[in-house]
């Protein structure tokens, strides 16, 4: 959500206050990249403001780093400014994919070109985007049809997208739309999800309290189930989320979990194993197959495709992993297969990937013996806190660095 709110209020005219925003790697690109586009900027620990208004094509190029969200949300915005704009990735996000995008964006007569499909990415809107109809699929990333949607009432003409294959992580569109709304703008979704639309017309400068992130939330959700007591507060268990899913995935393996008002509790409780499709909901795998190592019985994990694509082949990643501790465990391309047991610690490579490295980190509170964690400091892209968080619940930890 703060990624949305920061390019909402770039777009909208005169400043928006963004109250308790999620500071990270990520978030941090998108601010700086609507700030490049001439966005005013001012911010604090917990609060930003952004003040908008006409976009120009900065000097040098937007580097996007790791985030997926700020290259695939800020390339449809490059195309409102007066000029072409180039986007850079690190490593990872430039083996990602953009075809989909750029050639829906080609359609609304945007020139936008990247080398078969892959960042780098040069945008220019020659004089903006003139709206009307364009197709996208739904199985690639739902960024794309985000990424369009919040550029929508900048458009010539009102906006239609027809998603070509079934929507995937339709709770992150949802979200997209949410925060359009609170700016003054509604979209709308067709009952099937495969038919979006969208008005011209002027955001306005809001407000807007950003909610905790359910994503962050899970890890500490779940240090609870196989560590001890945890309660994770500043949550809206009526978000749009996609990884407030996670309850209902605790709740269905046989954690202790009790809701009061905006505070989730969550004990320490035997699990039990549990089928589930993430596919709205991808990013919860790494942590949800680590807890499927340590309930009783076989859990068996669908709708993993698009993990293959994200800052690491998560679905290889986590099985190394969890094989590593002595985990049962079998893939193909899109389901994994976990018969839970007891676990011990082990050296583990998260491959530069936050999710890995957090949810290797939580089921070491499971493991027999110490677990180390290599390049622990990739966290940073979502979670600064994270190690933190953990050494004020009572975990011992320890940098290697230190030592």
């Amino acid at each position: 959500m703060t990624h949305r709110i920061t390019i909402l209020g770039a777009l909208a005219e005169r400043k928006t206050t963004i109250k308790r925003p999620l500071i990270c790697d990520d978030t941090l690109a998108t601010l700086n990249a609507v700030k490049m586009l001439g966005a005013k900027t001012k911010t604090s620990e917990d609060e930003w403001i952004v003040e908008g208004g006409s976009l120009t094509a900065p000097s040098e190029a937007i580097y996007c780093g790791e985030s997926g969200t700020t290259i695939r949300l800020m390339t449809a915005v490059c195309a409102l400014a007066d000029g072409c704009v180039t986007l850079t990735a690190g490593p990872s996000l430039s083996r990602r994919p953009m075809e989909p995008l750029l050639d829906a964006l080609s359609s609304l007569s945007v020139d936008v070109h990247g080398e078969a499909g892959y960042p780098p990415i040069t945008v220019c809107g020659k004089g903006g985007i003139s709206g009307g109809e364009t197709m996208l699929p739904g199985h690639v990333s739902s960024q794309f049809v985000s990424a369009l949607l919040l550029v929508a009432p900048m458009m010539r003409s009102p906006l239609t997208i027809r998603v070509t294959t079934p929507l995937q992580s339709w709770p992150y569109v949802r979200m997209t739309m949410d925060a359009m709304e609170s700016f003054g703008v509604k979209a709308s979704a067709s009952r099937g999800r495969d038919v979006f639309t969208a008005p011209t017309g002027k955001y306005r400068a809001s407000k807007v309290n950003v909610e905790g992130d359910w994503s962050s939330a899970s890890y500490l959700l779940t240090a609870g189930a196989v560590g001890g007591e945890v309660t994770v507060g500043n949550l809206d268990t009526g978000s749009s989320q996609a990884d407030t899913a996670i309850l209902d995935i605790l709740s269905r393996m046989g954690a202790e979990l009790t809701v009061r008002g905006n505070e989730v509790t969550c004990s320490r409780s035997q699990l039990k194993a549990v089928n589930v499709d993430l596919s709205d909901c991808p990013d919860l795998f790494p942590m949800v197959s680590a807890l499927c190592s340590v309930a009783e019985g076989t859990s068996v994990l669908t709708g993993l495709g698009r993990l293959r694509l994200k800052e690491s082949d998560r679905v290889a990643a986590m099985v190394e992993g969890l094989k590593r501790m002595g985990a049962e465990v079998a893939e193909d391309r899109v389901s994994v297969r976990i018969t839970g047991g007891t676990v011990r610690g082990a050296e583990l490579n998260p491959y530069n990937d936050h999710r890995i490295a957090m949810s290797l980190g939580v089921l070491a509170l499971a493991a027999e013996g110490d677990t180390t964690i290599l390049d622990a400091g990739c966290v940073n892209k979502s979670y600064p806190g994270f190690w933190d968080h953990l050494e004020r619940l009572g975990v011992n930890v320890r940098s290697i660095e230190d030592e």
